[in-house]
């Protein structure tokens, strides 16, 4: 993982993501006989998490609005940046769903009856997607490490565990996701949430030629992977029983039909 990691940072830096407006941090090194540490280069700043829990916590509305805004800015800077033109395909996406499933099964979060339910909203959601997907970008997803001015490592493992090269998809539905489950642990509120999703949503969409067909796009397929992102979380071992299942509940409630 340390290498991907490097590899990855190294990789977006060549795409001129260096600097204002979108500084991703230089990685200076690995050692795999120190439990694979990666040092990288300092930059001062608040984490993304920060700025979240001042909305959940705090009620800072507007300090979590501005972070959105600029992390959509450098999201979707990301992507025009490194689309390929190719499309996503949804199988492997399906797999993965599969595999969450399995360790939720594993780690006794879910019984038979909860996995039937879940793989036949998994298939709805697959003939659905029998489309073409939206242009994939080359390279793993991303956090800032200061909103607007610095990248590290996008998603914190000990929420989501490690990452993978999935796309655009993935990259604005995790922080969805991630928004959605901190405003249930910290507030027990998920509709609190919403309001902050569809701005940074809407932000996104404006650094493309048709915002609202954007929009659209994306809030059409937001669910599958908001709900997979929760998926994610509940596996965890340091998350409660109880909270486990209200995730897997909110999870399906989100993959329902709409």
């Amino acid at each position: 993982m340390a290498r991907q990691e490097y590899d990855c940072l190294t990789m977006l830096r060549q795409y001129n993501l260096v600097g204002s407006p979108h500084h991703v941090i230089r990685p200076l090194g690995l050692s795999r006989d120190i439990n694979g540490v990666l040092a990288v280069e300092y930059y001062s700043g608040e984490e993304f998490s920060h700025a979240i829990a001042r909305a959940t916590q705090q009620r800072d509305d507007a300090h979590l609005y501005w972070r959105l805004k600029a992390l959509a800015y450098f999201l979707a800077t990301l992507h025009n940046r490194t689309a390929n033109g190719a499309t996503v395909e949804f199988d492997p996406e399906c797999r993965y769903f599969d595999t969450i499933v399995g360790r939720l099964r594993k780690a006794r979060r879910i019984g038979q009856r909860d996995i039937a339910e879940l793989s036949t909203l998994r298939d709805r959601w697959r003939q659905r997607r029998r489309c073409a997907g939206p242009a994939r970008s080359g390279c793993t997803g991303m956090r800032p490490r200061r909103t607007s001015c610095s990248a590290t490592a996008w998603m914190s493992r000990r929420s989501t565990g490690a990452h993978e090269a999935r796309g655009p998809d993935v990259r604005r539905r995790r922080v969805a996701g991630e928004l959605q489950h901190a405003f249930m642990r910290d507030s027990g509120d998920r509709h609190r949430a919403e309001q902050f999703i569809g701005h940074f949503f809407w932000e996104y969409s404006s650094h493309f030629p048709d915002r609202e067909k954007t929009f659209e796009s994306i809030a059409a397929r937001a669910p599958y992977y908001m709900a997979l992102n929760l998926l994610r979380i509940a596996r965890n071992d340091y998350i409660g029983q109880d909270y486990g299942t209200r995730l897997v509940s909110q999870a399906k409630r989100l993959l329902q039909p709409a």
